[in-house]
């Protein structure tokens, strides 16, 4: 292969930056290796910014603090012996450049630290981490080894300690093409170090925490780069922190100042400090995963993907302390808040959050920010004292919403709000950018809270993670071992016949039987379950009542409709009837007609003890708590109107005995579209403790619920798991027979919506797609924000160029079907297909506006 023609001096820069453990082994070399040629290839010269290997910082800090020469020479000789390992496995000569570097680091450990002033004397010591593994690199690459310090210049700022001046100084770039130009003629890639700069008199200083990431920020903007890549060991920025919350999703692009508020308000990856250098020279920063080098990861620019407001991030900084003022005399005070602020400057502290009321005033500090210790809050708040009374509350932590048009989605916070307003909130502050709401908590609850409130912005469509866009896999998909691959589903190999039907007439709902037979005998196959039900009410078409009723399904029933239908086209199933907040005629005729009832409350037997005298009855149950993705589908706890609360369960029972009632079913569903398979084993073990107190029972029904996954990344209930901790509990209370009712699991993703494409229009930056289907004819993300998918079937495969509200013809403001969903652009008269419409679709449909009802057809 030929050599590159060389490169023009005005060839483009790319820089290259690379963390600590992205240089600690030969096979991250190797990758940095290749990107250096890959970058080159691009016709770019390439500037490669290289941390310290990993925990050697932490190595040269501790040393710093040893005053005993031997000892600083025995750790000298562990660094030597570190490094001289990695050069042998790299192929190095022993006596390459990199030795001039640990030569000098020698020296220096065998002076005194007043021998050049102890600061000065620790920068130069800890900046051998980076002159090292640079030096290292240079021989491995052959690359062009730059001092850093002869390019990145320190500035004192106002009110800077010393310490801060040389252990995390400031640096002051802007593009300088003079620069740019005299390292281009020292090779067409060059290799210098993160974290160290030179101050006005010549000497080393170090840029504190992220020191690297703000090397690599200075380089790009002094030299105008085309691009920086930040390389570590994570693909890029996430929705929140993917080691607390798996389902964290990998955020595609953001504009600096999302970033900065992401990077600021408690992500890691990222340094505060490195997107400020970038903004005006326009310079694009990349963050990329070294060890899987092919992954898309984070491209932070001077502008965002157009899209509708999103929340992007979820972030959170734990540490934090309160300091909360409180004085009548403050109100229309003026000068209170210059006094109060005075003495947070007096004692060096930046104030980060503040919120106000007539009489109060409470700020925090960041420990990340501030030197904080007892002592120093100590003297704080006697001198605050003078003027107010003082209040510290701490440890707390700060849990922040980062995204443009924050104001515009707070009707899509209910759930989250809910979740906030069961803890502590000490303080809610929301940025007049229009970036952020945040909000701060006990520390002791911001971990478990975490993923729920990022569970509760997905669902709820205020983190838009669907978008492509905007958003890549979740973190669990990129990382975690790789789910079985799920099987396309059946519409696709339908298309041909849906649109033939989609041309008789629409709206029209198309259920595929063969569908509802595999999701039935996946059920069926779960040996712990004695008894399944199918919950009618889900969809009491007849062809599905027929085809479960073949797989060994039983009929759940809650009306006396809904027992006429299970009569007339499953006679000989077995039949359940557990109606809520009935009339007493509704009992008495199931009752007479032999069925087995099922009670939620002491009312029917105080009333109407007669109906059910010498029967056999279910009762259900209030276990305390609800499940599901929206308030209206959790069927448990104080807010719910279903079952028995356990405080009523010995009156019920005396009421049964008095009357002879005998109750041999107990029952308990809390809530629908639950994916975690530990939840039913729960139920299942609560229900058989009470169980044993009800000497007639012969089963328990734990419910339904099985949940179906609606939006990407998430993953399908274990079924295998769910009847390994179903038989679990069963061994332990083996003389109850077990029962489930299952619904929409069954015949969601059998079920499709067909509508025809209306009317196309722009509001604004807003463009609305209108079907002939609307919230008369599928209720549920007007009633409970359910999330369908929805492609334009005609249009299958073309490119999703459109971000589309796809709206019906209701006059409702609620008639929406999707919001934000890329789609190819359509035309009037596309087909429009919604997913997993089997379920509480034709069920829930009205005549509303005068609309008619869908048509309904089966599929063999």
């Amino acid at each position: 292969m030929s050599e590159p023609l060389p490169l023009p001096v005005s060839a483009p820069w790319i820089v290259l930056k690379f963390g600590g453990t992205s240089v600690s082994t030969t096979a991250r070399w190797k990758t940095i290796r290749d990107l250096a040629a890959a970058r080159r290839a691009e016709g770019a010269r390439v500037l490669v910014v290289v941390s310290a290997l990993s925990g050697m910082t932490d190595t040269l800090k501790g040393v710093c603090a040893e005053l005993d020469v031997t000892q600083r020479l025995a750790v000298w000789a562990r660094i030597e012996s570190r490094h001289a390992a990695l050069a042998a496995a790299l192929g190095l000569a022993p006596e390459a450049a990199w030795r001039t570097q640990l030569q000098s680091l020698h020296a220096l450990l065998t002076q005194a630290a007043s021998a050049q002033g102890a600061l000065p004397w620790q920068a130069a010591v800890m900046a051998h981490g980076e002159l090292l593994s640079s030096a290292l690199g240079a021989d491995f690459l052959g690359a062009h080894w730059l001092d850093a310090r002869g390019v990145l210049h320190a500035h004192a700022q106002p009110n800077q300690s010393e310490r801060v001046q040389r252990l995390s100084a400031t640096l002051e770039t802007a593009p300088d093409a003079a620069v740019a130009a005299a390292l281009a003629q020292r090779g067409e890639v060059l290799i210098t170090q993160g974290f160290i700069a030179r101050d006005a008199a010549g000497a080393t200083v170090l840029l504190g925490r992220g020191g690297s990431d703000t090397s690599a920020a200075h380089f790009g903007a002094l030299l105008r780069a085309a691009r920086v890549e930040i390389w570590t060991d994570v693909a890029g920025m996430f929705s929140a922190n993917p080691r607390q919350v798996a389902d964290a999703r990998l955020l595609r692009q953001l504009d600096y100042e999302e970033a900065q508020e992401i990077a600021t308000t408690g992500a890691k990856v990222l340094h505060p400090r490195c997107l400020a250098p970038l903004r005006a020279p326009r310079v694009p920063l990349w963050i990329k995963d070294t060890e899987r080098p092919a992954l898309d990861g984070t491209v932070i620019g001077a502008e965002a993907v157009s899209a509708s407001p999103s929340v992007k991030a979820l972030s959170m900084r734990k540490g934090i302390t309160l300091v909360a003022m409180e004085s009548i005399g403050m109100w229309q005070q003026v000068g209170f808040l210059a006094d109060v602020f005075a003495q947070f400057k007096r004692h060096g502290l930046s104030v980060d959050l503040i919120g106000s009321a007539e009489t109060n005033v409470t700020v925090s500090l960041d420990s990340t920010e501030n030197l904080l210790d007892s002592d120093a809050l100590a003297a704080l708040a006697a001198d605050l004292a003078r003027v107010c009374r003082v209040k510290v509350i701490a440890p707390c932590a700060a849990i922040t919403l980062v995204g443009r048009g924050m104001r515009s989605m707070l009707h899509r916070l209910e759930g989250l709000l809910a979740e906030l307003g069961s803890q502590r909130v000490h303080l809610i502050s929301q940025s007049s950018n229009n970036l952020n709401l945040t909000f701060v908590v006990d520390e002791a609850v911001a971990d478990a809270l975490l993923p729920r409130l990022h569970a509760l912005l997905l669902h709820s469509g205020a983190l838009r993670a669907d978008d492509v866009a905007l958003f890549g896999p979740s973190w669990q998909a990129l990382y975690a071992p790789a789910p079985a691959a799920q099987p396309a589903p059946w519409w696709r190999g339908a298309r041909a016949r849906l649109l033939d039907a989609a041309a008789r007439a629409t709206p029209r709902y198309i259920y595929h039987l063969p569908t509802v037979r595999a999701r039935a005998r996946a059920l069926r196959a779960l040996g712990a379950v004695d008894r399944w039900h199918y919950a009618l009410k889900a969809n009491p078409h007849p062809a599905l009542l027929s085809a479960l009723d073949a797989e060994g399904f039983g009929l759940e029933c809650v009306a006396p409709g809904e027992l006429d239908a299970a009569r007339a086209a499953a006679p000989r199933a077995p039949r359940l009837f557990t109606p809520n907040f009935a009339p007493r005629a509704d009992y008495a005729a199931a009752l007479d007609a032999g069925e087995l009832v099922t009670l939620d409350a002491l009312h029917p037997l105080q009333q109407w003890g007669a109906l059910f005298a010498a029967r056999e009855i279910g009762l259900r149950v209030d276990l305390g708590s609800g499940v599901g993705h929206h308030e209206k589908v959790r069927t448990g706890g104080s807010a719910s109107k279903f079952g028995l609360p356990l405080t009523d369960l010995a009156e019920f029972l005396a009421l049964a005995r008095r009357i002879g009632a005998r109750v041999v079913l107990l029952h308990a569903h809390l809530g629908s579209g639950v994916l975690d398979a530990t939840h039913w084993p729960g139920v299942y073990a609560q229900l058989a403790s009470l169980g044993e107190r009800i000497g007639t029972l012969r089963a328990l029904n734990i419910g339904g619920g099985l949940g179906l996954p609606q939006r990407a990344g998430e993953q399908p209930l274990d079924l295998a798991a769910l009847d390994a901790g179903l038989g679990e509990i069963k061994r332990a209370y083996p003389q109850f027979e077990l029962w489930m009712e299952p619904g929409r699991f069954l015949v969601a993703e059998a079920g499709v919506l067909l509508a025809r494409v209306t009317q196309l229009k722009s509001k604004d930056a807003r463009a609305y797609l209108g079907v002939d289907a609307g919230m008369h004819t599928l209720l549920r993300p007007a009633l409970y924000g359910a999330r369908h998918g929805i492609v334009n079937l005609t249009r299958l495969g073309a490119p999703a160029d459109a971000l589309y509200q796809i709206v019906g013809p209701i006059c409702e403001s609620g008639d929406v079907l999707g919001n934000d969903r890329r789609m190819p652009v359509a035309q009037e008269g596309d087909v429009v297909l919604i997913e997993h419409a089997g379920a509480y679709g034709a069920a829930m449909a009205s005549n509303y506006n005068l609309r008619g009802l869908p048509v309904e057809e089966v599929f063999e």
